[in-house]
């Protein structure tokens, strides 16, 4: 399983996390996105928004139909709507993420040293690819040391 680090120094999780869930959904996947009540609604607001000629079909879980939904907003690990990548938004590493083909963890300043504890640990563990990315200074992002 891989496991993809983003450190959100230069964009906002809500401008990052819609194009991850794109290229998921994109590649017939489906995401299961993790976080605090607050993130989540903010999240859920911006999926609507985010660009003005898409819109990226998302549910919240225990809302009807969350099983159909292609990416899910949930405050807990379980993938309801049967998701092999999972997104967890807030910067809480939980272990369950390791239950997935891919997880994509970001985090921003705040939570830095978490993020360097999720690593160290993530390190020894077999059938765990860590990977970090990081933006230039044209706002791409490039696979890190």
């Amino acid at each position: 399983m891989t496991v993809d680090f983003y450190h959100l120094a230069a964009s906002p999780l809500e401008r990052v996390l819609p194009a991850v869930a794109e290229k998921v959904v994109a590649g017939g996947g489906r995401l299961l996105v993790v976080g605090e009540e607050a993130l989540l609604a903010r999240i859920d607001a911006q999926l609507w928004t985010y660009r003005p000629d898409s819109f990226l079909p998302h549910g919240r879980a225990g809302a009807e139909g969350d099983a159909e939904q292609p990416v899910l907003l949930s405050s807990g690990p379980a993938a309801v709507n049967g998701a092999r990548n999972v997104a967890i938004a807030d910067g809480i590493w939980r272990e369950e993420a390791l239950g997935f083909e891919r997880a994509f963890y970001f985090f921003d300043s705040a939570r830095l040293d978490d993020a360097r504890g999720a690593w160290r640990a993530l390190g020894g563990r077999e059938g765990v690819e860590r990977r970090f990315w990081k933006q230039d200074d044209r706002g791409r992002w490039i696979e890190g040391p």
